[in-house]
């Protein structure tokens, strides 16, 4: 009986000791990272990637908010201090039927998907120039460009 106890001992510390120094096993997850531009529009990237620890995982995405996770999946964000891909594209400021500074995908005569919409402006305060434009769309270029315009037009927009 003595024997069979001491072998149990043996065994199960040998057990423990294997378990406790063994190399970590790698961990095959599936990262999503989500990008939020200033125009409000999120792109989302998918890719399975293998790691070692925890640690490495947060080494690597260091600057990005964890939104979410599960046992296979970690979802993270990051706000991007710029406009999206897609208004650098295919961007364009105009105005809806209502009024309404909207930026469209295209051109806005010819779009009927509108990226982001701001305030309604009193087009009657504006120069026949400026409100020919943006019904025919003023094309989004920079960060800086979609700033200025809706600093802008802001001054023409229905006070509430």
């Amino acid at each position: 009986m003595r024997m069979l106890a001491a072998f149990f001992v043996m065994f199960f510390h040998a057990l423990f000791v294997q378990v406790a120094f063994a190399a970590p096993a790698p961990v095959k997850m599936t990262i999503i990272l989500e990008r939020q531009y200033l125009d409000g529009e999120v792109s989302e990237e998918t890719k399975a990637e293998t790691f070692m620890s925890m640690k490495d995982i947060w080494k690597k995405y260091k600057g990005w908010q964890l939104v979410n996770m599960d046992d296979e999946t970690l979802v993270f964000r990051k706000t991007v201090d710029d406009i999206s891909p897609l208004l650098k594209a295919n961007g364009y400021f105009g105005i809806t039927e209502d009024g309404t500074l909207s930026i469209f995908e295209g051109k806005p005569a010819h779009s009927t998907r509108i990226i982001q919409s701001f305030f309604q402006i009193d087009v009657k305060k504006l120069e026949s120039r400026q409100h020919e434009q943006l019904k025919r769309g003023i094309r989004v270029v920079s960060k800086s460009q979609y700033q200025d315009m809706i600093e802008t037009y802001r001054h023409f927009a229905f006070r509430q």
